[in-house]
C-alpha cells in the first residue's frame, strides 16, 4: 500500500476513534482503541514496540517504544496533552531515525478538532 493511501486510512481511524471518545481520556485509552480501529480496518498493528539503539556496534535496549507501527511503514505517536511541544516532535524524528522508516504521525488526542491534533513528520 502506498504511503499517501494508508496514511488517509490511519487518519480515517484516528478520526473515527476521536469522535467515539473526544478528549480528555489518557493516551493509554486512545492508543487501545486505535490499534482495534487499525485492525478493524485490515491494517498490520505492533502496539509498543521494541526500538533498540544500536551503539558502538551493540544493540541495546535503551526503553524506546513506538506507540503504533502500522503495516512496518508509519509510525504513530500518541498524546493527550493541552499542548504540542517541540520535543513531541524531536521524539517521532528520532524514532524515525532509529527506525529508517520515513513517515510518522503525531496525534494529540486533546484537542476538540482533532484536524488540529495530527502533525505528519517526514524524514
Amino acid at each position: 500500500m502506498e504511503l499517501n493511501d494508508l496514511t488517509y486510512k490511519i487518519i480515517g481511524c484516528v478520526y473515527k476513534v476521536h469522535s467515539e471518545l473526544g478528549p480528555g481520556l489518557l493516551e493509554s485509552t486512545y492508543e487501545v482503541c486505535l490499534e482495534h480501529e487499525l485492525l478493524k480496518a485490515g491494517l498490520s498493528v505492533e502496539r509498543q514496540k521494541v526500538l533498540p539503539v544500536v551503539y558502538d556496534e551493540i544493540i541495546l535496549d535503551a526503553g524506546y517504544r513506538i506507540d503504533l507501527l502500522v503495516n512496518n511503514q508509519v509510525i504513530l505517536e500518541l498524546k493527550a496533552v493541552d499542548e504540542m511541544a517541540p520535543i513531541h516532535t524531536a521524539q517521532v524524528m528520532t524514532y524515525l531515525k532509529l527506525s529508517g522508516l520515513k513517515l510518522g504521525l503525531l496525534l494529540n488526542f486533546n484537542v476538540k478538532d482533532m484536524k488540529q491534533g495530527i502533525k505528519r513528520i517526514i524524514m
